[in-house]
């Protein structure tokens, strides 16, 4: 895991996406609202579910079963009236080595979790905890959903200031690599504009043009056929 995690440290959420579209699959991204307790913030690892019911027992278990490294997912379906992650939790996965947590929900101790400076990924804070405690279902610590999708421990998070992703860790070490790509092709091209050159010039729009008025060739099948990037 750490030569994995090693592989998306100079990585962007944007760098990912893109590779994920190009080879086929699906991007998994947490809710637009999910963003990091502060700019800069970054995690990486492998995910470690967590189903929130009202007890922090929950987290405590999943950090008994997590490994150094791993990220803890709560998913406590994205309630906007209740926190369910603070200080005191926040802390006890630092200690474990975790590489962070992402909440589909809220948090508290803003704070203190600043000063803790784990990397916290959530949709917001409220000062209020939970006041319920619903039955554990019985794959409370194996699946969490997020939004729209399911995340397991066979998938890798991955997350800054633009969001969160989550993606296969089978397939993991494929998008890294073609991901590094596009970042490498993107800074060429952005230090070229510096010195002078164009977008337009560096992606022969006008060649385009033609292309696609004669052919109906798509702007991103012409940019991958000079070998650009800036779509995907």
């Amino acid at each position: 895991m750490l030569d994995l995690q090693g592989a998306y440290l100079d990585l962007t959420t944007p760098h990912v996406a893109d590779a994920m579209v190009r080879l086929g699959v699906p991007v998994r991204q947490a809710p637009a609202g999910v963003r990091p307790l502060w700019e800069g913030a970054r995690v990486v690892g492998r995910a470690r579910p967590a189903r929130h019911v009202g007890s922090v027992d929950v987290f405590l278990e999943a950090i008994e079963l997590a490994e150094p490294g791993d990220v803890l997912v709560v998913d406590n379906e994205g309630r906007t009236y209740e926190a369910c992650v603070g200080d005191l939790v926040t802390l006890e996965v630092q200690r474990a080595g975790l590489d962070g947590i992402v909440i589909w929900g809220l948090h508290r101790d803003s704070r203190d979790l600043r000063t803790i400076h784990l990397p916290v990924f959530s949709q917001g804070a409220v000062p209020a905890g939970p006041q319920r405690l619903d039955a554990l279902p019985a794959d409370a610590l194996t699946a969490a959903r997020f939004g729209d999708h399911t995340v397991t421990g066979d998938d890798l998070v991955l997350g800054d200031d633009d969001g969160v992703l989550f993606l296969p860790l089978d397939r993991a070490t494929e998008i890294a690599e073609l991901a590094a790509t596009i970042r490498d092709t993107e800074r060429r091209q952005a230090i070229r504009m510096n010195l002078g050159t164009s977008l337009r010039e560096q992606t022969r729009f006008t060649e385009y043009l033609a292309a696609r008025d004669r052919d109906g060739m798509t702007f991103r099948q012409h940019l991958r056929a000079i070998g650009g990037a800036i779509e995907e």
